[in-house]
Parts: structure tokens; sequence; C-alpha cells
């Protein structure tokens, strides 16, 4: 076998080194400062980008994208909680992040709206999966085209510069700066309080039977909690780091949940949104999926406040114990 035959490895197109970071990721226990954890944080989440970028651009994985994306989401929700303690560029570098979340989100978006529909119309009758094809084919057109986009995003000067960005922000200094209040691992833990006081909020404020966007919006706020908490843990003792465990694991189930809403609002808006533009037969595949999705939506309305409950209680039990 010659070299030209021998089976390439999927290697980051950016490597942590190239940004200036150690052979492995750093780490952080409770008696380093909060600036540490944060950029430890960074740290491992951009090592998570880099090694799911190779796999996000070929495309033979959508699980790779939504992973590179989740990372992406990661450190964003650092930067907006915490990026301060790294210094000023902090808020720029989220903001690219947001540049680029929305070129993964719009692929991503695509990726989970497509392997849905393949599965519902997997059940339907042998007589309409033609049609069904057809429907499913309209939208892997669509991520064509928002794949494309995507990958020169990732091929840009702009993507390059801002990975060089979040190197700087993870990478340790020799000593921290002097600060007239210096954040501690406990603030850590203490800042959790903020963000389950606006999703619970949130959650008062709304009525009987919310619209959908009000209830997308409290994934969101879910999603900054569970975030915070990841961060916090290390932060914290160990009885305090298993409550905040109970309180990750609860609120990975209440963004389920809420997605699971979202996504049967999206899919039943998106076939709504086809039926004007195809033929009758792909109309009435339409039309099918619109009703099981409404379905799903309804299922998950009569749930997620039971779901919201289990949040909130352990939310409570670790402020509890601050």
């Amino acid at each position: 076998m010659t070299a030209e035959t021998l089976p390439r490895k999927h290697v980051p197109s950016t490597t942590p080194a190239a940004l200036g970071l150690g052979d492995r990721p750093a780490k952080a226990g409770p008696d380093d400062p909060a600036a540490t954890h944060v950029r430890v944080k960074l740290d491992v989440e951009i090592r998570a980008l880099l090694a799911h970028e190779p796999g996000t651009k070929s495309g033979a994985d959508p699980e790779d994208l939504h992973q590179m994306r989740v990372a992406l989401r990661r450190m964003r929700s650092v930067l907006k909680l915490s990026g301060r303690l790294v210094g000023p560029d902090a808020e720029p570098v989220r903001a690219e992040l947001g540049w680029l979340g929305q070129s993964l989100g719009d692929v991503r978006d695509y990726d989970v709206l497509i392997g849905h529909l393949r599965e519902v119309v997997a059940e339907f009758e042998v007589r309409d999966q033609p049609a069904a094809r057809r429907l499913v084919s309209k939208f892997v057109t669509e991520r064509g085209v928002a794949k494309r986009r995507l990958t020169r995003a990732l091929a840009s000067p702009r993507y390059a510069s801002m990975l060089q960005d979040i190197g700087r922000l993870a990478r340790q200094p020799a000593t921290e700066e002097a600060d007239e209040s210096p954040q501690t691992s406990a603030d850590l833990v203490a800042g959790l309080a903020k963000p389950h006081r606006k999703l619970a909020k949130a959650v008062k404020a709304l009525p009987a039977d919310p619209p959908d966007d009000d209830l997308h919006a409290l994934r969101i706020y879910g999603k900054k909690l569970r975030y915070a908490a990841e961060m916090a843990k290390p932060a914290a003792k160990k009885k305090q780091a298993e409550r905040i465990q109970r309180l990750i694991k609860a609120t990975k189930n209440f963004q389920t949940v809420l997605g699971d809403h979202q996504d049967a609002c999206v899919a039943a808006d998106r076939m709504r949104g086809v039926v004007a533009s195809v033929d009758a037969e792909v109309a009435f595949i339409a039309g099918r999926i619109a009703e099981k999705e409404l379905l799903r939506r309804a299922e998950v309305r009569a749930v997620w406040r039971d779901v919201w409950a289990e949040v909130d209680a352990a939310a409570q039990a670790v402020s509890a114990r601050i």
C-alpha cells in the first residue's frame, strides 16, 4: 500500500497547540480563583469545537456538527456570565461566536427536521412513500445551501481569527492580575442563583397556555442555567458538587422536553409553509405530518411544568447550602 492510498485521519485544521494551549486541557479545583475556572472551561470547549470541525466539514455524521455547536454555545454562555473575569476582549469574542453559531444553527435545524421527517414518514403507507421522499428531498436541497454557507465560514480568515482570540482568552497567565474584588470559586457556585431567578421569573410570568415562543425562551433560560452549573461544579466542594450535578441533570431534562416542543412547532410550521409550493400528493403528506407534530406539541405542554418543578427544587437545594 502506497502513501497515497493510506486512509487519511481526520485532523483538525487548527490544533490546540496552534492556539497556544497545552497538550491536555487545563484543570481547576475549588481552591482556584473564578477566572481560572472560566479559562479552563474555554480551554475544554475550544478543544471540543476543534475536534468536531473535520466531521462538520465533511458532513459524514451530523453529530459532529451538533457537538461543535454545543461547544460553541457553552463558550458563549461562559463569556456572557463571567467573561469580564478574563478581560475586555470577552464580549467581542462572544459576538464572533454568535456569528458562527448562526451558520451552524441553520444546518443543525435542517438536520433535526430531516431526521425527524424520515422517521415519521417511514410509518406511512407504501403508496405515500414517493410523495414523502419528494417532501424530504425539498429540505435536503435547502440544507445543502445552508451547508455551503457554513463551509465558507469555516474556511474564512474571520473564523481563523476567532479561534486565535478564544485561545488567548483560554490561556492561563503566569499570575492573575490584582483585582479590587477578586471572585473566588465559591462565587461561581453562588452565581447560580442569578440564572435560576431569571428562569423562575419567566416561568411565573407565563399564562396557563403560553405562546410557543415563550416556551422556547424558557428553554434558552434553562440552558444558561445548565451551562452555569457545569462551570460551577468543579469549583464546588464534594457535597455541593453532588447537588449541582442533580441540577445539571434536571436542566438537561428540561431542555430535552422543551426542545421536543420547539422541534414539533418548527416542523408543523415548515409543513404549513410548503403546502402552497408542492403538488397535491406532497401537500397531503405535509398535512399528515403537521397533525402528528401538533399532537406531539400538546403532549409536551401537558408535562413541562412538572419538569420545571424538578429544576426549581434542584436549584433551591443548591442555593440553600451556599
